[in-house]
């Protein structure tokens, strides 16, 4: 499989399984939240397959996780969830795409 397709498959579920449990929050500006968080996600998953770093798959998969959450997470004020859920996706999904390239 490209690795487009692979980034854009590792997006959309990324960003679905981040954006499920927003749907029963209660969340100013609801449907800003969700769609900047399922866009922040989706980016993640797409670049992680898209990007190649002299790391580890897993390892490379949380940097490029970190750099992207860090935004969100300063500007919400939110850093746990949105730093560990970014970190521990991220580091799957590089695991992942690297198992599947061997």
């Amino acid at each position: 499989m490209s690795r487009v397709k692979t980034g854009f498959i590792a997006g959309l579920t990324f960003g679905i399984v981040d954006i499920i449990p927003m749907m029963f929050m209660d969340l100013p500006n609801r449907n800003i939240a969700i769609t900047g968080a399922f866009l922040n996600r989706f980016a993640i998953g797409f670049l992680i397959p898209n990007t190649t770093l002299p790391l580890p798959g897993w390892l490379g998969g949380l940097l490029v996780a970190f750099l992207l959450s860090v935004p969100d997470a300063v500007i919400t004020g939110s850093y746990a969830p949105i730093l560990g859920f970014g970190l521990v996706g991220g580091a799957v999904i590089g695991f992942v795409v690297n198992k599947e390239k061997k």
